[in-house]
């Protein structure tokens, strides 16, 4: 029988995880780490020992203000539409939050924030699993504060849970993990990032 695996990912933590990684250099552009998601959840499935499909793939993000951030706004809403092609995926967005007087009376170095993105991701993670919409959720993010939904979905269904993290030749990301239960992470390498990277310049029209 199939399994059908749900990939869930935290997209900007995912992105700065990237980064880290594999553009540890200074002065990289801001294309630099952005991924087009359905080809992890592609290479996660083709590469699994088990017999698994691609059920789904959620997206959690900010979405910049079009009226404080219109420039912003215009390149997130053609990324998400580049992703809205597949049919399989689902973009999930929280507007940011501003700082006060943000950006030209903001203090210095304040920038803007996702609020809401991990509670987002953990109540589908958990909801989802509970309505029996997969029978494998993987979670491609390094916020601890998704744990409890990790330790949720493991203790309190018969759903699997499983992790996926970045994997430099230098460095790697701190994958999640959660008490009593042996998580399978999927290592994504050099390679598999160069196979999932977008180079596409979305500030461009």
């Amino acid at each position: 029988m199939t399994d059908r695996l749900m990939l869930f990912v935290d997209y900007q933590n995912v992105y700065r995880g990237a980064r880290d990684c594999f553009h540890p250099e200074t002065g990289v552009p801001n294309v630099a780490g952005q991924i087009t998601p359905v080809l992890i959840g592609e290479h996660i499935v083709e590469r699994d020992a088990f017999a698994r499909e691609l059920s789904g793939v959620r997206i959690y993000r900010g979405l910049p203000d079009a009226t404080r951030d219109s420039r912003g706004n215009a390149a997130c809403t053609r990324q998400i539409e580049d992703w809205s092609a597949d049919p399989r995926v689902a973009v999930i967005t929280r507007p940011l939050r501003y700082p006060r007087g943000w950006p030209d009376r903001a203090q210095p170095g304040e920038k803007p924030q996702e609020k809401g993105v991990d509670v987002a991701l953990a109540v589908d993670f958990v909801r989802l699993a509970l309505e029996d919409q997969y029978d494998v959720g993987v979670l491609m993010s390094t916020d601890t504060d998704l744990k409890p939904a990790l330790e949720t979905v493991a203790k309190f269904t018969d759903k699997r849970v499983e992790v996926a993290a970045w994997s430099g030749h230098r460095r790697h990301s701190k994958r999640l993990s959660i008490d009593d239960v042996r998580l399978w992470c999927h290592w994504l390498d050099q390679k598999n990032y160069d196979e999932v990277c977008d180079t596409t310049d979305y500030s461009r029209p």
